[in-house]
């Protein structure tokens, strides 16, 4: 075999910087067998300038790059990404063995081709020609159905809101939102009625006015209630969580309300977030406690009693009645106390619609004010109730039925807050069936206890027989009605 020959070829890759190959040929035996090998390739810069000398530079790929600019950008524009493979580990064919020394800016171009070659045959070859694209986000199943579903939710919610927008001036931004409070029940009409009452609370994002209904549900209110409370108040879908919400609710566990009622507040007064804690809601309470004289430990029974005594006009409402019950009744002060604390609405009521005509209807039966006061201490929500549908009708059966006295209502005042029809009447005509009615004014007590109390003592029967006696005199009644109509 004769000495290897060398030649050492020089490369210009620009004005700068040279490749140097030193290929050695063998003694050539064959045709066949002929190959040569690359045993050293050696670059030489001569860069003087240290501007363009950039010795941290990484690719986007954090791959260390040489410290030389290349010719052009066409590495850093590749966006296409790979796994990386051991630099040193280049394959060949089984007539070829390289051992090659390349710097790191030719070892990062070899990597780019070959990650270009991968996606080539990626491309080709995977099915759907899109699982093995490189360089791309890949688009899972699931994000291309959550994609779809949303491009479909979007498409329904415009289908279905567009005739909205041909009465009302909507914009197709609010459609996400309106599609959200449909959830809860809402129809067209409603968000006409919330358009023509408050018209900003439509322009809500929807994903803050879904954090502010699921605090609301998350501290009691229910899921049936939401559409009603935003319909009374639709700026609730405008008051923050961390800025209002929150600091509501936390006024008004402080005063004793427990959590399982806060819910039940929120949906009859939503207006309560309208106003202010420290300058409107913690005054109301002062002024109800000092002002009014409701105990401390009555406040919160007060307040879930009629939670709109927080946002109402207080020092009015309350001089304004006070007054009126003194001059009217001569009431003392702490039976008008009284008064309020077991019903607050009555701070609520109309005094010439409302109060007046019971207090003389209370007259007309021949009750003297006395009695009219003790009456209203002891049942205040006879100020509720019906004159014609509820009061003259009781008395009327009271006198004309059970044989008693008006007087007899100053001892059991109750009788006026019990049910005509499910408990009064049944208990005195099943007594009479049964022939253990007294002789004389009916008892009074015998309606006051419950079902159990009332059978074991009165009637000495049982529940069963009752209920069955009071569900046909019901029907009888109805059936009496309906051939008036």
């Amino acid at each position: 075999m004769a000495a290897a020959i060398s030649i050492i070829c020089n490369f210009p890759l620009h004005s700068h910087t040279s490749i140097f190959l030193n290929i050695s040929f063998p003694r050539i035996r064959s045709r066949k067998s002929c190959f040569f090998r690359f045993s050293r390739i050696c670059v030489v810069s001569s860069h003087t300038n240290p501007k363009i000398l950039k010795p941290n530079r990484r690719s986007r790929y954090g791959q260390p790059l040489s410290p030389y600019d290349s010719d052009s950008d066409e590495d850093d524009d590749d966006d296409d990404s790979f796994e990386d493979e051991d630099d040193d580990d280049i394959s060949t064919s089984d007539d070829e063995s390289l051992d090659v020394r390349v710097s790191a800016q030719d070892r990062q171009r070899l990597k780019f081709q070959n990650a270009t070659n991968i996606r080539r045959d990626s491309h080709h070859h995977s099915e759907g020609g899109s699982n093995a694209k490189l360089g791309h986000r890949r688009q899972t199943p699931e994000i291309t159905q959550d994609y779809r579903e949303k491009e479909a939710r979007g498409s329904l919610a415009k289908d279905r809101f567009s005739h909205l927008a041909e009465e009302l001036d909507l914009d197709e931004r609010w459609y996400p939102l309106l599609d959200y409070l449909s959830t809860f029940g809402f129809k067209d009409s409603h968000f006409i009625q919330m358009y023509e009452r408050h018209m900003p609370s439509l322009q809500i994002n929807k994903s803050s006015a879904q954090e502010r209904l699921e605090f609301l549900l998350s501290v009691g209110v229910k899921h049936k209630d939401i559409r009603k409370i935003i319909l009374r108040q639709p700026q609730l879908l405008e008051y923050t969580v961390e800025n209002n919400l929150k600091s509501h609710v936390t006024f008004l566990t402080s005063l004793g309300i427990p959590d399982s009622r806060i819910g039940q507040i929120i949906t009859a007064t939503p207006s309560l977030f309208s106003y202010s804690v420290e300058n409107s809601l913690k005054p109301t309470v002062t002024y109800l406690l000092e002002e009014v004289g409701i105990e401390k430990n009555d406040l919160a029974k007060v307040v879930q009693l009629s939670p709109q005594i927080l946002v109402q006009r207080i020092n009015t409402s309350w001089t304004a009645r006070f007054n009126f019950l003194t001059r009217e009744l001569n009431a003392p002060r702490d039976s008008i106390v009284k008064m309020v604390r077991k019903h607050p609405q009555l701070l609520h009521y109309s005094i010439e619609d409302g109060l007046l005509p019971r207090i003389n209807f209370f007259r007309s039966i021949g009750m003297r004010n006395s009695e009219i006061v003790k009456v209203l201490t002891s049942i205040t929500q006879v100020f509720s109730l019906s004159l014609e549908g509820n009061l003259k009708p009781k008395y009327s059966y009271l006198v004309n039925e059970l044989g008693n006295e008006v007087r007899s209502l100053t001892k059991y005042p109750m009788y006026l807050s019990l049910s005509l029809d499910q408990r009064i009447r049944p208990r005195h005509m099943f007594l009479v069936s049964l022939k253990r009615a007294p002789k004389g004014p009916f008892p009074l007590s015998s309606l006051v206890p419950t079902d159990e109390s009332f059978c074991q003592q009165w009637a000495r029967t049982s529940v069963d027989k009752y209920l069955d006696f009071r569900q046909r005199l019901l029907l009888k009644e109805l059936a009496r009605k309906y051939e008036r109509r």
